[in-house]
């Protein structure tokens, strides 16, 4: 019988005897129908019997299948992609959860390793943007925007409140000087009343003053009480949007950039009073003529052709009343704090307990039944709102003014009372 070749087909690396090339394993096939047994078949090629065995069994060439080991983190996909959104990507607290929680130690890099595919997940879903059009009337998007402005010389940091209609991309601008829940409630109600009435729904993302709990899994969501009664009163839907995922409210975001850059563009103001009058006008002249980049059209335009008759009518409809009482001590200088600020009241009051109400743009305080002091509320924080009548009588009461930080309420027949009327409260004279 002839030779398949001059000599046995040998193997230079030993290692390699388990994984023949595809030409060894058909002389292997064509030497087995021969009739040539194992034994023999493998003497000649230089490799074992077993080997022979199994491709013949096999019935020709098939790859190498590296052995498959255990991995350590192996059947816990779910939980470490759930936890590695939950810490937005900390893989090093994702370690020590797997240690506390299931009892699994091991290194940081093979949980980084293990979650990596994750991550990238995390990375393409932060920034991918699904655009879609909403209907007119539909959405209303409101966000907030932080900016540094330079009023009256100084530098004040600026909350920027702007609203965005869905499908005109009609815009709604208000600065603030902070962003809690009153100044949500102040900037959607202004806005109601700058586009003349109320979208479907109001989207927003999961700021503290608005939503108590957003559950990222189920996406369940908690709106703060004095939201919902708002939204109520205003008969519109609340929605927030998904946990870390503020493009979905894309519109406002691009509009909250559009106002930085182009309301404010490094500008400065001699007043407070001139930043709102500046913000009005270009919203007016700027914002509402341009032609947007999306709908190829000027949002006043569109807004006009189909949108403002699309929103509910807020004819009739009073503002929510946004009020709220509290017990406070006045203080040996005369004053009570609210929120940060401190308001006077008559000096002769001074250890005894008010009652304030806080509600119209005013902070009312009455000791028993009496209304004693009427004060509007002050912006900011750390500063004095005091009234001259206060202090009558009292020594040194012609220094109050140079107090850091205060300001005088105008004389005004409407604010003040009779001193007559506190000495028959406490007794006395003034």
């Amino acid at each position: 019988m002839q030779r398949l070749s001059s000599g046995p087909l040998r193997f230079k690396d030993p290692r390699r005897e388990a994984m023949l090339e595809p030409d060894e394993v058909s002389a292997i096939l064509r030497l087995n129908e021969l009739g040539w047994g194992s034994k023999r078949i493998a003497r000649e090629l230089g490799v074992s019997r077993n080997t022979v065995k199994e491709y013949i069994a096999a019935g020709g060439w098939t790859p190498y299948r590296q052995p498959r080991r255990k991995k350590a983190l192996e059947g816990q996909e779910s939980w470490l992609k759930e936890r590695l959104r939950q810490h937005r990507g900390n893989a090093d607290v994702i370690r020590q959860e797997l240690a506390a929680e299931k009892g699994i130690v091991v290194c940081l890099r093979t949980v980084e390793r293990a979650v990596q595919r994750y991550r990238q997940e995390l990375a393409a879903e932060a920034r991918a943007t699904v655009r879609f059009e909403t209907a007119p009337g539909k959405q209303l998007q409101i966000d907030f925007g932080e900016r540094l402005v330079e009023i009256g010389g100084n530098k004040v940091r600026v909350y920027l409140f702007v609203a965005t209609l869905g499908y005109s991309r009609r815009h709604h601008v208000r600065a603030f000087r902070n962003e809690r829940q009153e100044s949500w409630f102040d900037g959607l109600e202004s806005a109601f009343m700058r586009f003349g009435g109320v979208p479907e729904e109001v989207l927003f993302d999961n700021a503290r003053a608005l939503v108590v709990e957003h559950d990222a899994i189920t996406r369940t969501v908690v709106f703060n009480d004095k939201l919902s009664a708002f939204a109520k009163h205003w008969g519109f839907r609340p929605c927030a949007c998904a946990p870390y995922r503020a493009r979905t409210k894309g519109k406002t975001e691009n509009g909250v950039g559009y106002v930085k850059r182009n309301a404010i563009a490094g500008r400065a103001f001699p007043s407070w009073d001139a930043l709102e009058a500046h913000l009005e006008a270009w919203t007016r002249e700027v914002a509402d003529l341009r032609q947007h980049g999306t709908t190829g059209e000027p949002p006043i335009e569109r807004f006009r052709r189909a949108e403002a008759q699309a929103l509910k009518p807020i004819v009739g409809r009073p503002p929510f009343q946004a009020a709220r009482e509290v017990i406070r001590r006045v203080q040996a200088d005369c004053a009570v704090e609210i929120d940060g600020n401190a308001y006077s009241v008559p000096w002769r009051l001074i250890g005894e307990m008010v009652r304030v109400m806080i509600a119209d743009g005013l902070v009312r305080i009455h000791h028993g039944i009496h209304e004693v002091a009427v004060h509007p509320i002050c912006a900011g924080r750390r500063r004095r709102v005091f009234d001259p009548e206060h202090f009558a009588g009292l020594t040194g009461s012609n220094r109050a003014g140079a107090l850091a930080g205060s300001f005088v309420v105008p004389h005004s027949p409407a604010l003040l009372r009779p001193l007559g009327e506190y000495e028959a409260i406490v007794g006395g004279s003034f």
